[in-house]
């Protein structure tokens, strides 16, 4: 009687709503909630008096008082808005960046950043010291 459930061919139920409703069914019975098809006492003995089992032959009768709601996105008839792109001219950005490249180079003074010319030549200086 209580075989491996068919859950392609449970009425569009998805696997996670028929483990829900299983597993609800099975904690009532499992707390002495009456049964809704009779079911001989054979029948209960080769299913071991298992609550999950018992759920699954009520579930299989179509008995079960349990429906289920599913939520649907709302639906919505407003246009949509495009977003219009800031028109910025070529003199616009180079002034932009000129301003940027200008802040850089304050600060990296102001940190006390190396310039070219201050470099030293690492092979010209110091080697003989290492030896």
């Amino acid at each position: 009687m209580a075989g491996k459930i068919d859950i392609e061919n449970m009425e569009g139920f998805s696997k996670y709503e028929v483990a829900r409703i299983l597993g609800a069914r099975g904690l009532q019975i499992a707390m002495n909630a009456p049964l809704l098809i009779k079911i001989s006492k054979e029948d209960l003995e080769r299913v071991k008096f298992d609550a999950l089992k018992i759920a699954e032959i009520e579930f299989e009768s179509g008995v079960l008082p349990i429906s289920i709601k599913r939520p649907f996105p709302k639906r919505r008839e407003e246009k949509l808005k495009r977003v219009k792109e800031q028109q910025v001219s070529e003199e616009k950005i180079q002034q932009i960046e000129k301003e940027e490249e200008d802040e850089i180079a304050k600060e990296g003074e102001i940190m006390g950043l190396v310039n070219r010319e201050d470099e030293i030549d690492e092979d010209d200086s110091g080697d003989s010291e290492e030896e």
